[in-house]
């Protein structure tokens, strides 16, 4: 059974005139959350063949410190159709994953995640920055979006940080 893992990316400084939604880095607090975040994770003792990010700058930094302070190597691809994506184009993207991939995290924006996350559990969720969700989905393999469908196991929300 595959595992799928979502998490919106962490908060981020506001738009302003000068800088584009895509270019907003993360905040002092959404830098925290990140690291806190991978530390929930460390200590989960979870497994991940493969990352997917968005490449917007927030996406890739949130990517980027869950890894180190979870201490994970592995995969990472940035996808630049992850960001604004709806949930058809999340399981597009999640289709092309190889079946060797068993647990894997997205890491992207909302409706995308929020529409991604209803569409394969049945459940309606808020997905706030940093929320993370584990899905235990039923299909063999990730290549059918049709039949991408799963249990919502547990969500965190960033109150739930420790």
């Amino acid at each position: 059974m595959e595992i799928l893992f979502l998490l919106r990316h962490a908060k981020a400084v506001p738009v302003t005139g000068s800088l584009q939604d895509f270019d907003r880095p993360l905040n002092d607090q959404g830098r925290t959350q990140a690291i806190r975040r991978g530390n929930y994770f460390k200590e989960q003792k979870f497994d991940l063949d493969l990352v997917l990010s968005s490449t917007a700058l927030r996406a890739r930094e949130t990517t980027q410190l869950f890894l180190d302070a979870a201490e994970y190597v592995t995969e990472v691809r940035y996808d630049q159709r992850i960001y604004e994506a709806s949930r058809y184009q999340l399981t597009e993207v999640l289709a092309e994953i190889e079946r060797d991939k068993i647990n894997v995290l997205l890491v992207g924006h909302n409706p995308g995640l929020e529409e991604l996350l209803q569409h394969v559990t049945g459940r309606l969720e808020s997905m706030s920055t940093v929320t993370l969700a584990k899905i235990d989905l039923k299909a063999a393999d990730w290549t059918d979006p049709a039949e991408m469908k799963g249990r919502l196991d547990w969500l965190v929300k960033p109150t739930q940080l420790p």
